[in-house]
Parts: structure tokens; C-alpha cells; sequence
């Protein structure tokens, strides 16, 4: 049989454990959408619009089982380390008070645009006229900064690939024409010392403007790379 004194302590730790139970606050969770509308906005802001409302920023679901603590301050959207904008990405939403946690939300990104279309299958190695495109508005993905959207655009450029009547232009499928042959005497440039110095080459193979090029110093006989940046012209990297 337990002493008055034994039930009396019994009965005063259970009224605190009680008492302790009920002050301390039920845990906030955060809002899912709030996460969500915080991701949406900050991609909108990187993304740039030709005109408004064009450029839709589609924000993935998160797991609705998901419970976070809800912070105590405005949430932090960031891109994962290494990552960059594309039309499909996530990107880092993360609290750090009163608990610290990131959650990574799916993005993609869309962009009503007009754009060149071809009227009929062209093949490789075709350079593209005014007669076989027509501008058409679409829907593409991303922020639609690849896509042809001027007939001068076409200028000085063939396909690399064939494709079919319908397709919608992009810089990624156009091959911009050699302006430096292989074979052909060049002049290289490079930097020593804080001076320029210059020497001439000859091309080893076929390239565009800015576009990487290898080269015979014909003074030392090494092969160098550099950069094209004229007809004439190769400026040497390291």
C-alpha cells in the first residue's frame, strides 16, 4: 500500500507532465501551395517575357503527406548548386527558422511565341528561304529564346538535320556557314605578357564565326586552337 507521501509526489509530477502537455503549442505545418506559389514566382522573375502573359510557369505537385514546420520567416527559392534554367527543372524552396528544411519543387516552363515553321520536309545541308517557312504562334517549351522567330534568321545557315513539314526552327538545328576553309592562310592572335602578338597559320579544318578552330603556327610548326573572329582571323586560347 503506497504512504500518503508517495501519492502525494505521484500526483504532483502527473499534474505537471499534464500541465506541460497542454502549454506547449500544437506544431504549425507549412503550406504546400504557399511553397509552390513561392517557386512559381521566383522563376517568373528570372524569365523574361516578349509580351505580357506569354511565358506560363507550370509548378509540379509535392507529396500532400509532406509536414514541415511552417517558417517563421519568407521562404528562400533558389537553383539546386550547378543547375540552370531550362524548360523542365526544379528548383530549391528552404526555411531556415524556426526548423531548417528545403524541399525541391518540379518546374516547367512554357512560352506562347510566333515562330518559323517549315511549309515541307527539307533535308541536310539545306540553307532555308523565305518561301519554304511561314510564322506560326505556338506554344513552345521553355522561354522560346531558341526558336527562329525572323526571316533573317535564316541567313548564312543551313540544317544539320532533315526535318519534316511543320517543324518549328531552332538555333540548335541550323549550322552556321564556314567562313574559315582548311587549308586556308590565316592570321593568329594571342595574348603574352600584355601584348598582342600576332603570327601566321594555316587552318586545319572548316569553321564559323566564334566557332573553335585548330591552327599550324607556321613560324614554330605547333598545331594551336583558338576561336574564329573574322574571315581571316583566329584569336588563340589557352
Amino acid at each position: 500500500m503506497r504512504s500518503p507521501t508517495t501519492f502525494r509526489h505521484s500526483s504532483l509530477a502527473l499534474a505537471l507532465i499534464s500541465a506541460s502537455a497542454f502549454a506547449q503549442a500544437p506544431v504549425q505545418i507549412q503550406s504546400l501551395d504557399a511553397v509552390r506559389s513561392a517557386a512559381q514566382s521566383y522563376v517568373r522573375k528570372q524569365v523574361p517575357e516578349r509580351e505580357p502573359g506569354t511565358v506560363q510557369v507550370n509548378v509540379g505537385n509535392l507529396d500532400s503527406r509532406l509536414r514541415l514546420a511552417e517558417c517563421a520567416e519568407p521562404l528562400k527559392v533558389a537553383l539546386p548548386t550547378g543547375a540552370t534554367f531550362r524548360a523542365r527543372m526544379t528548383v530549391a524552396v528552404s526555411c531556415a527558422s524556426p526548423t531548417a528544411w528545403t524541399v525541391y519543387v518540379p518546374i516547367s516552363i512554357e512560352t506562347q511565341s510566333s515562330v518559323l515553321v517549315l511549309r515541307h520536309a527539307v533535308g541536310r545541308g539545306a540553307r532555308v528561304t523565305a518561301q519554304d517557312v511561314e510564322v506560326q504562334s505556338r506554344v513552345v517549351a521553355g522561354a522560346g529564346d531558341d526558336y527562329l522567330t525572323d526571316i533573317a534568321e535564316l541567313d548564312g545557315r543551313t540544317l544539320k538535320r532533315p526535318l519534316g513539314a511543320g517543324a518549328a526552327l531552332t538555333a540548335e538545328v541550323m549550322a552556321a556557314d564556314s567562313i574559315v576553309k582548311r587549308g586556308q592562310e590565316v592570321t593568329l592572335l594571342a595574348a603574352a605578357g600584355g601584348m598582342e602578338v600576332r603570327a601566321r597559320g594555316v587552318a586545319m579544318n572548316d569553321a564559323p564565326v566564334s566557332g573553335r578552330i585548330k591552327a599550324q603556327n607556321l613560324s614554330s610548326g605547333r598545331i594551336v586552337e583558338g576561336v574564329v573572329e573574322t574571315a581571316d582571323v583566329i584569336r588563340i586560347t589557352p
